[in-house]
């Protein structure tokens, strides 16, 4: 069994997986125009994941565990701790393992499907499993899923753009990751700290891969009017500057109304990934009793099949009962 799970074909069980699926949309109508997005962690088999143990540099990223050559250490959460002054300080918790990434869809009547999943070492950004999970879903659904959710972890603007593209909206909550925020109007146009709405000056190719544009301080362009501003930029003579994503996915993500009714409906079906990984644990995902990173994918797949077979024995169980004449 175990030589099997190290060199077992990848492609056979991704293909069965993609075979549950499409078993699936044949017995649930509708299936796969929403979709949500989350990564759950696996421990590696590793005697630095045990707490119980004492160790010196149990995390230290550059002593490899000798138990399993690919897993990584990562942050499985972080808390802020506040102290009796008032003050509070970030508490990490690591681990050595792996993520399992899974797009998961759901129905009231037939309840949690797996879509695809992806495996990485745990050092990955949840963000990073978010296009490779995408377009494994397009690919197996054989369609554009219309709508995404996940949570903020996955705040970036090509997801947005996806659903943009397709007539949906991508239900995720805004992440700034420290960045100061600007006031934006309806059509996406940014306000200054002062709350004057900026002046557009050029675009360009942003770096990351989307087309900007840089609006500048509407006292100074596109030429001085001679009024004066008391904030630091100004007093240094070019302004407040601000390069914002105006790509139909950037737009999305600042201007999304997230206190709609759609939103917070969409934002609420994340919770079939939590349940999915919830029937994950219970067969043992979580800590898996092998030694390599292809051992812990294969086991992987081989969950998510378990969990869509049963999937599918009770939509066939459901349709044969809607069927029967009464």
């Amino acid at each position: 069994m175990r030589h099997q799970q190290q060199t077992l074909d990848p492609s056979l069980l991704h293909d069965l997986l993609v075979a549950t699926v499409q078993a699936l949309m044949a017995e649930i109508p509708g299936l796969g125009e929403i979709v949500a997005i989350d990564v759950k962690h696996i421990y590696a088999w590793v005697k630095e994941n045990n707490p119980r143990l004492s160790m010196r540099d149990r995390f230290c990223k550059d002593q490899q565990p000798t138990g399993d050559p690919d897993c990584c250490v990562g942050v499985k959460r972080s808390t802020n701790q506040e102290h009796p002054d008032g003050s509070t300080k970030e508490k990490k918790e690591y681990l050595w393992g792996y993520g399992s990434g899974v797009v998961a869809a759901t129905t009231p009547d037939y309840g949690d499907v797996v879509l695809a999943e992806w495996t990485q070492p745990f050092h990955e950004g949840d963000v990073t499993y978010a296009l490779p999970l995408y377009w494994q879903t397009v690919a197996t659904l054989g369609f554009f899923p219309t709508h995404i959710t996940a949570d903020a972890a996955f705040d970036a603007w090509y997801l947005y753009q996806r659903c943009a593209l397709h007539g949906g909206i991508a239900a995720i909550p805004l992440n700034q990751h420290a960045h100061p925020i600007f006031v934006r109007d309806a059509d996406g146009v940014p306000r200054c700290p002062k709350g004057l709405r900026m002046v557009p000056t050029y675009a360009f190719a942003h770096t990351n891969g989307y087309r900007a544009q840089r609006y500048r301080c509407p006292f100074l362009y596109p030429s001085p009017t001679g009024h004066t501003c008391d904030h630091e930029q100004f007093k240094k003579g070019k302004g407040c500057v601000k390069d914002i994503n105006v790509e139909l996915g950037g737009l999305m993500r600042v201007t999304l109304d997230r206190s709609a009714p759609l939103y917070r409906l969409l934002y609420n079906q994340r919770t079939s990934c939590e349940r999915i990984n919830s029937q994950s644990q219970a067969l043992g995902i979580e800590r898996p009793k092998v030694r390599n990173g292809r051992s812990v994918h294969t086991l992987n797949t081989l969950t998510y099949l378990i969990i869509n077979a049963k999937a599918l024995e009770r939509a066939k169980s459901i349709n044969a009962q809607l069927l029967q004449i009464r």
